[in-house]
């Protein structure tokens, strides 16, 4: 089940910088998120995490950033995709393997 993406990449990234630059007037980050959400239309948390995930693709958290993160997800796929290909061919191989080996026992 794929979560929908009810605001556009650039309502996030506006949502983020009016976070960052409002950031200094308030005593927290997570009141600068409170007083912003509600102007964007989200809950705070939501705010928060686009504020967290912005951080560490810039490199100012620790963390995976979205590009590491996409990149382990293709070859995690690609992984998938060459065991089960591997499984394919043993299966085939030892069909093959036996089938010659009748062949012979026949002749």
């Amino acid at each position: 089940m794929t979560k929908s993406n009810k605001f556009s990449p650039e309502v996030r990234e506006r949502a983020v910088r009016l976070v960052q630059e409002h950031r200094g007037e308030y005593p927290s980050l997570w009141a600068a998120v409170e007083s912003i959400a509600p102007k964007i239309g989200c809950v705070p948390q939501t705010l928060l995490e686009w504020v967290k995930r912005a951080e560490v693709d810039a490199g100012e958290r620790p963390g995976t950033t979205t590009a590491e993160a996409q990149r382990l997800k293709e070859l995690e796929r690609e992984n998938k995709e060459l065991r089960r290909a591997n499984d394919i061919l043993r299966t085939a191989s030892a069909f093959f393997a036996q089938a010659e080996l009748d062949r012979k026992l026949k002749s």
